[in-house]
């Protein structure tokens, strides 16, 4: 299985499919999400957070009876709230990127985070913030307060650093 890298977002959609795929890896096996990704890119059309945003109902039952993705009612529609609230912060911000930035520490981030997006627990808004090149604490001393064990994240962290990609202080 291909552990997914850090990204260098170039567009909104950009941080709304890494976004999503946290939203959607949680709880589930990162391979299943993974060989059933482009099909998520399809349903989602790229994840331009302007065209899911304008999902409504008629566009939920598409992608759930398209057999392509899992099957997630909530996970769905929390792609498409996520998008909406993506776009507010990203005009309140003039750049979803300002946004980010403008928090003081990761823990200040990462709970706006956890508050403003559907779906978005500990897990996923590191591996979101990591993916997007966004400074996150070293993984090791993160993971220590996370219940569970994560191995997929300790091996993303681990290739990025190999790489030297990685955006942990």
């Amino acid at each position: 299985m291909a552990i997914p890298e850090p990204i260098e977002p170039q567009r909104l959609a950009d941080y709304l499919a890494v976004m999503s795929r946290a939203v959607f890896q949680a709880g589930l096996s990162w391979k299943m999400i993974e060989t059933r990704w482009n099909d998520y890119l399809r349903l989602f059309e790229g994840f331009d957070p302007v065209v899911v945003g304008a999902f409504d109902g008629t566009d939920i039952e598409r992608i759930l009876n398209d057999g392509g993705v899992v099957r997630v009612y909530k996970k769905v529609l929390a792609t498409v709230e996520n998008a909406r609230t993506m776009l507010e912060l990203d005009r309140e911000h003039s750049g979803f990127r300002n946004y980010l930035r403008s928090f003081g520490s990761y823990a200040a981030l990462a709970t706006d985070l956890r508050k403003r997006f559907k779906f978005l627990g500990e897990l996923s808004a590191y591996y979101f913030l990591f993916r997007v090149g966004e400074p996150v604490p070293r993984f090791e001393d993160w993971e220590k307060d996370i219940p569970g064990d994560h191995p997929r994240m300790r091996e993303m962290i681990a290739l990025a650093r190999e790489k030297g990609t990685s955006p942990e202080r």
